[in-house]
């Protein structure tokens, strides 16, 4: 299918437009950064992030890399690296937690600390304010999730629970200065909001701080709109995906290349099924969309992961929506139609994560 190979295509030249390796070497080429004493690097493209760190500098700095499992890429013999869930923590986001703090702690005086964050790090570091068991922190994930918050909601409670996040993971560091390098995946691009604030100050820090944001959603589709010609160019993707779907259709009417971005959110009833919102949107949409033969979308994860899945969301066309596939939305079950179709999306890991995009072709 010509428009499918089109659109992925454009999604991938996105994602690597953004990819945490690229967004930090071309961001240390051109800030005043010196060496660092201790690189910490926490997110899902916190590896191939660490990686441009350590070949711009020193390989054998100090690092250590906490990441997704399956995400890590390669990085020098010397790299202390831990593996977590996202997006509900597991045991070793505690212990990812508990060594980000020693790190930090062990610091000494004057030295200079390099932060790099990207999306994900609510899920794959904790270490939580008051004693909280494995199961009350996944229960309490789980309940964020399903709630159909925004991530901005979701991490402001986050940070409520958290001695890592907001600030208080560099609250423990009694060096000279932090500079953080950030993925944004996030709206707004707030440092406060990205991984919950885990590479943010404190308030009033007793050290030099030096954030930049490296990459985001609109590096991504500015990739895309120089790689093909757009119609529509809009950072829009935030609400219910119901309500999202209704605005693209009505939006997305010429022929052309419609584009946006964001990151969506979706109510899930009790034990949902295979999928992620970017699923439930794409399938969504394919009902909008339904005996349309002038037009296909792609909805995905820049990150190549859609919730807990494999896949990065999903291509559906004028031919997509069938018999099941409402209830598979009512039952949060749209990876398992969307499978059944071929319709899927999947990329493996991306090397960065800056929210989602969708890109309708009309021709």
């Amino acid at each position: 299918m010509p428009d499918k190979t089109t659109l992925t295509r454009l999604f991938d030249t996105a994602t690597q437009a953004v990819r945490g390796d690229t967004s930090v070497g071309t961001a240390l080429k051109s800030i005043d950064q010196p060496a660092p004493d201790q690189i910490i690097a926490v997110g899902k493209a916190s590896s191939p992030m660490a990686a441009a760190a350590l070949a711009h500098f020193d390989n054998k700095v100090p690092t250590l890399v906490v990441t997704k499992h399956d995400h890590l890429t390669k990085l020098p013999s010397h790299v202390h690296t831990i593996e977590s869930a996202h997006p509900v923590p597991d045991q070793n986001s505690l212990t990812a937690g508990q060594r980000l703090i020693e790190t930090v702690e062990n610091c000494a005086e004057g030295s200079r600390l390099l932060m790099l964050v990207s999306g994900g790090a609510s899920a794959l570091a904790e270490h939580p304010k008051h004693p909280m068991s494995l199961t009350e922190i996944a229960s309490f994930n789980d309940t964020l999730l399903a709630s159909g918050l925004d991530i901005h909601a979701m991490n402001e409670q986050r940070r409520a629970m958290s001695a890592l996040k907001g600030g208080n993971l560099l609250a423990r560091f009694k060096g000279a200065r932090v500079t953080t390098l950030a993925v944004s995946d996030v709206e707004g691009d707030d440092l406060n909001v990205i991984g919950s604030g885990i590479g943010n100050a404190p308030e009033n820090p007793a050290f030099d701080f030096h954030p930049h944001i490296v990459a985001s959603n609109a590096v991504a589709r500015a990739a895309i709109a120089s790689a093909h010609p757009v119609v529509t160019h809009s950072e829009t993707l935030y609400g219910d995906i119901n309500d999202i779907a209704a605005h693209i259709a009505k939006t997305a009417t010429t022929k052309g290349l419609h584009l946006f971005g964001g990151e969506p959110t979706t109510i899930l009833p009790p034990n949902p099924g295979k999928g992620g919102r970017n699923q439930a949107l794409a399938l969504t949409l394919a009902n909008h969309i339904e005996g349309q033969d002038d037009v296909t979308i792609l909805v995905g994860g820049t990150d190549g992961t859609d919730g807990p899945t494999t896949a990065a969301g999903a291509i559906v066309d004028g031919t997509t929506w069938g018999t099941g596939a409402q209830e598979a939305l009512d039952r949060a079950d749209s990876g398992t139609y969307l499978d059944a179709k071929d319709a899927l999306l999947v990329t493996g890991p991306t090397g960065t994560n800056v929210m989602d995009l969708v890109l309708v072709l009309r021709t």
